[in-house]
């Protein structure tokens, strides 16, 4: 059921042709396509696919660092080059879409725009530029399709898990109760989250959200709260220790029953970067990363050496990217403030999120997906 991206997939480029220009031949009876964008503080991505099983098979994709939310902590505005990069890079995906025919789409934007004095005016200038309707939707959303996404990666024996989406702008956390779910109906039980996390009645035994919270703290509006702190290791630490005292209302936080019942999955691209450095992967590799379990000692060994570097080591470290360096360690004080935070040593490392999530819940709601256990 995992996601499956063909090889070159958002890559496509015909010599001679215009991006977008010809539409893609598709064999007769061919299920329809299904689009899904995602507009973050400080990424642009989509992906299409077509619905394949009890899951679906991405066709095609695109992925831009777009810094959108820059500035926001100090104006409350989105700035003119923030929303002209976007709106570049919203073009690009409307040539997709229209190359693809694509007629079924769910295209959101989160924290940025929700916080965004500018954001109306500049959700409408998307529209009258590229043809294309953002849809700003609110936190417990975004969070119940984030947990949606990851339902293929959660273990038979897990009773309680915890979902974490480390965002640009905010991170979303999920507490899921699993023990009434016979174990073999668990990840379906948690797919069917997609229309709301409000309990209806049911004869079947449903995952209970224990609780959920939005913490209007993500890599990129972290990283702003303390741009202020010159020494690396002191605004790391005083970043992990900020993220953790915003937890304070979250209800299951003084659980502390050490127990092999309790799962954290993590998805974002900081846990991702993390997992792909402590396999030491020259070239990111999806297939490795999505589903690898890492102990508490693993990741924090990967954060003491990106520690190491320091910020110029960080930016020329192939292992994390030109475009993540600047916002790795935000990231890793998060994380390292969750894994301190419960009863457990390891973490499910999630190559997904909140496109994901809206392919599952599009697919889901139109009948499409085969009805089979995950």
């Amino acid at each position: 059921m995992a996601p499956q991206r063909p090889r070159g997939a958002g890559a496509t480029k015909t010599k001679g042709t215009r991006p977008g220009a010809m539409p893609v031949p598709r064999a007769p009876g061919s299920p329809e396509l299904y689009a899904a964008l995602d507009l973050g503080t400080n990424s642009c991505r989509m992906l299409i696919a077509e619905p394949k099983g009890a899951g679906f098979q991405v066709v095609d994709s695109f992925s831009k660092s777009v810094q959108l939310g820059l500035g926001l902590e100090k104006s409350g505005k989105l700035s003119r080059g923030s929303m002209s990069r976007t709106v570049q890079a919203m073009r690009i995906c409307q040539q997709k879409l229209k190359r693809h025919q694509v007629r079924r789409m769910r295209l959101v934007a989160t924290e940025a725009c929700r916080r965004a004095l500018n954001a109306k005016d500049f959700v409408q200038r998307v529209q009258r530029e590229t043809g294309l309707r953002l849809d700003i939707i609110e936190p417990e959303e975004e969070a119940r399709l984030a947990v949606v996404s990851c339902a293929p990666l959660v273990s038979p024996k897990t009773e309680n898990l915890l979902v974490v989406d480390i965002g640009g702008g905010s991170t979303e956390l999920v507490w899921l109760d699993l023990s009434q779910v016979p174990r073999a109906d668990r990840p379906q039980s948690i797919m069917r989250l997609h229309s709301g996390f409000e309990q209806v009645a049911s004869d079947m035994p449903e995952a209970r959200v224990v609780d959920w919270i939005s913490v209007p703290l993500g890599v990129a509006t972290l990283r702003e709260q303390f741009n202020d702190v010159d020494d690396d290791a002191a605004r790391f630490a005083l970043m992990s220790w900020f993220f953790e005292e915003n937890l304070a209302d979250f209800s299951p936080y003084h659980a502390t029953e050490p127990t092999e019942r309790f799962q954290i999955i993590g998805t974002s691209g900081t846990v991702t970067t993390v997992a792909a450095s402590h396999l030491g992967l020259k070239r990111y590799d999806r297939t490795k990363v999505d589903g690898l379990r890492m102990t508490s000692d693993q990741i924090d060994k990967v954060i003491r050496s990106y520690l190491a570097l320091g910020p110029g080591g960080r930016r020329a470290d192939p292992r994390i990217g030109s475009d993540r360096h600047a916002l790795i360690m935000s990231g890793a004080a998060i994380l390292q403030a969750l894994m301190r935070c419960w009863p457990t040593n390891r973490l499910s490392v999630a190559d997904r999120g909140l496109r994901e999530g809206l392919l599952y819940a599009q697919m889901s709601a139109d009948g499409v997906l085969e009805d089979q256990r995950v």
